[in-house]
């Protein structure tokens, strides 16, 4: 009988597109954790439900916002040419939902594990811990290190991550689902070599630490 129970429950369990389970996920971060939304769902759309409420992307679950950041990555310069725009994509959700399938089955059958812990990962390793800020006195502005809010660190994060895999995929034989995969592990393992988002991190550090 409890057998029976045990298997009820986790046939009832709610699943990342009904294959990835939510259960187990560590985040290693405590600034990031009250943040980093790990709220059990199948399909990571929720229609904006907190789009206009204050701190309301902290309530959005951690995959769909990857998902809608990959449908606005924003614009990315090569001196005074823009070299690609995410306009194509915005409001393609379906099909960004199909690219971030295909691309965490493609990392649990290379890392052997839950992606959702993959993109953790990368996230953590992406999330920068200071910036700089522009501050005027007396006319003069003058570039000073601050120290990152935790929803600010998820924020840049999740912009670096996606822009890493648009970089990856546009204009190139790699498509968008190798390059969401490729970003995230080379993210999850913390290679600055092989990763955008945590090259920029570091980038972003060194120039905040430079300011002190």
């Amino acid at each position: 009988m409890a057998q029976e129970s045990r298997d009820s429950t986790e046939t009832n369990e709610i699943r990342l597109f009904s294959k990835w389970s939510f259960s187990g996920i560590k985040i290693r971060d405590p600034s990031l954790k009250a943040y980093i939304n790990l709220r059990p769902i199948i399909t990571p759309h929720t229609g904006g439900k907190w789009q206009k409420k204050m701190f309301g992307r902290g309530k959005y679950n951690i995959v769909e916002l990857f998902v809608n950041k990959l449908m606005v990555t924003g614009h990315s310069k090569a001196g005074k040419k823009h070299v690609f725009t995410s306009g194509r994509n915005t409001g393609k959700k379906m099909m960004v939902l199909s690219h971030v399938e295909s691309a965490f089955s493609a990392i649990e059958k290379k890392t052997r594990q839950n992606p959702i812990q993959i993109l953790i990962r990368a996230v953590e390793n992406s999330a920068p811990r200071m910036e700089i800020t522009t501050v005027e006195y007396g006319g003069m502005r003058t570039p000073v290190a601050v120290d990152a809010s935790p929803l600010r660190r998820l924020s840049l994060a999740m912009s670096f991550l996606t822009k890493g895999a648009a970089r990856k995929a546009n204009l190139k034989k790699t498509t968008l689902t190798q390059a969401i995969a490729q970003e995230l592990i080379a993210a999850a393992s913390n290679d600055s070599s092989n990763s955008f988002a945590v090259d920029r991190k570091t980038m972003m550090e060194k120039q905040a630490e430079a300011s002190r």
